[in-house]
């Protein structure tokens, strides 16, 4: 059975300006369960994480400034929302979703998050509505508990995974792989032990031809033994924040591709949300819709 990670506390709806991409947490559940995707087996629910894996990646200062709610102005601005104990509690969870999902992906060759991708957020600070780096507390997990020796984590984000190449840019065990925008968010690009940015504009087809030269030649060089994909639907032409040019179409197609790879090197795979942000929120569903689709499909 396909495991999904999801708690009632994903369904949070921010005020003004970001309740709307918040919607997709609350609309994509019901969307695979309505269809017959799912059923409620499907879903377990997370617990909070503890402190002592989040101080695995996160500074103790970081870690102390998110759970008192001191950070300053300035860095809350650079989150980009409210610094709330509730929004706190939820990254904490989260998090542990996507742990748990790398456990289910040992057993079944997949478990996926309904939220998480939190790739903005650094050891010691939070960008992009990001918190705490949900792959890079699940990747150190797995290290430390000798579940896997060479992770690949694969962001399909739009966005660079700037905090998680920051996180392990000394930690040779994992292997960063960010495939992006490269006019996009963030401006300052820290790097990635693979980075390619890719033109504004891009279409189905140039993006399919490098991610399918790339990822078979990554796993075989890096030679992981587990892999965390961030399978954002911000790479759609219909996103606000994207700048890139893909189809609903194409973007399944990426998804059913990293799936396939992975499955055909037997190698398991967690997955998390990512970001979108189309003016439709139809469209974000249905997007991340097909991810989950295609796991179902596919694996079981």
């Amino acid at each position: 059975m396909l495991k999904i990670a999801f708690s009632p506390v994903y369904k949070y709806r921010l005020p003004d300006g970001h309740r709307f991409p918040m919607m997709k947490y609350e609309l994509l559940p019901e969307q695979l369960l309505y269809e017959g995707t799912i059923t409620e087996e499907s879903f377990f629910h997370p617990e909070p994480l503890k402190e002592a894996v989040i101080l695995r990646t996160h500074t103790r200062e970081y870690w102390e400034k998110l759970k008192n709610l001191s950070l300053t102005p300035r860095e809350i601005r650079k989150i980009g929302f409210p610094l709330r104990e509730d929004l706190v509690h939820r990254g904490t969870i989260i998090s542990q979703g996507t742990i748990d999902c790398a456990k289910y992906a040992m057993q079944h060759g997949v478990a996926l998050n309904v939220a998480g991708g939190t790739h903005h957020s650094f050891t010691d600070r939070g960008e992009g509505f990001c918190l705490l780096n949900d792959i890079a507390i699940a990747s150190n997990y797995l290290l430390d508990n000798q579940l896997a020796k060479k992770i690949l984590i694969v962001d399909l984000d739009v966005h660079q995974g700037n905090g998680t190449a920051q996180i392990f840019k000394d930690e040779a065990r994992v292997f960063t792989f960010s495939m992006h925008g490269e006019k996009n968010y963030p401006l300052h690009k820290e790097e990635s032990d693979l980075d390619i940015g890719l033109p504004d504009g891009t279409t189905d087809l140039p993006y399919l031809k490098t991610l399918r030269e790339t990822l078979p030649r990554l796993i075989h060089e890096v030679e992981p033994d587990f892999v965390y994909y961030l399978s954002g639907v911000d790479i759609l032409e219909t996103d606000k924040l994207g700048r890139l040019s893909m189809t609903l179409e194409g973007c399944k197609e990426r998804d059913k591709f990293v799936f396939e790879t992975c499955q055909k090197n037997d190698l398991p795979i967690a997955v998390s949300m990512g970001g979108g942000y189309s003016k439709r929120i139809a469209h974000i569903v249905e997007a991340h819709a097909n991810t989950f689709r295609l796991a179902a499909e596919l694996y079981f």
